[in-house]
């Protein structure tokens, strides 16, 4: 089944935003990648900076679903594990250099408070998934271990352009590793 021209937009500026940055790209820009004319953009988004907050929304509910589906399956004890691995693949598929939502923040911390909250809201999402994962494992006493699982993570966001994907992957899985294990040893 076609896409819709909407999804059409949305995956088109998704793209072009996340390569070339939200202020660098024009509506002509997206509106000729995605083959559709400027008052089809406009049918479906009032203005550029809601085409920003609808592709923000759009891809952070994919990220959300993909890390909800992976931490369902998880084994017992295995949530949190399976939440990072979950990020990681995230990273290799959609995230190679670095992420849309940091981006967002520092395109749009003096340009629009909608959009930087927007962003942020996504990053306080993220930090409540992986608060969820780490009760769920049963490792909740260990104050502080869900916030520094979410350091790890944001910055395997920006390890990935220094250091490679795969270096970057295998660095957070090691630490993800090593905190986990400290809060095991150290539950009662």
């Amino acid at each position: 089944m076609p896409a819709s021209k909407r999804d059409q937009l949305l995956a088109t500026a998704e793209r072009l935003f996340y390569e070339q940055g939200f202020h660098a790209t024009g509506i002509d820009r997206i509106v000729a990648a995605a083959g559709v004319v400027r008052m089809t953009l406009y049918n479906h988004f009032a203005s550029k900076e809601a085409l920003v907050a609808a592709v923000l929304k759009a891809r952070h509910e994919r990220f959300i679903a993909s890390l909800d589906a992976a931490m369902a399956v998880a084994p017992p004890g295995q949530a949190t594990r399976a939440l990072v691995d979950a990020h990681g693949r995230w990273l290799e598929r959609y995230s190679q250099h670095g992420c849309i939502m940091a981006q967002a923040m520092g395109e749009f911390a003096e340009h629009s408070a909608e959009i930087h909250a927007l962003a942020t809201a996504a990053k306080a999402d993220l930090l409540a998934r992986i608060e969820a994962a780490v009760v769920r494992d049963g490792l909740v006493p260990h104050a502080g271990l869900a916030r520094r699982l979410f350091m790890v993570l944001e910055g395997s966001n920006t390890a990935v352009v220094i250091l490679g994907m795969q270096t970057a992957l295998a660095d957070t899985r090691a630490v993800t590793d090593a905190l986990l294990a400290a809060a095991r040893s150290e539950t009662p």
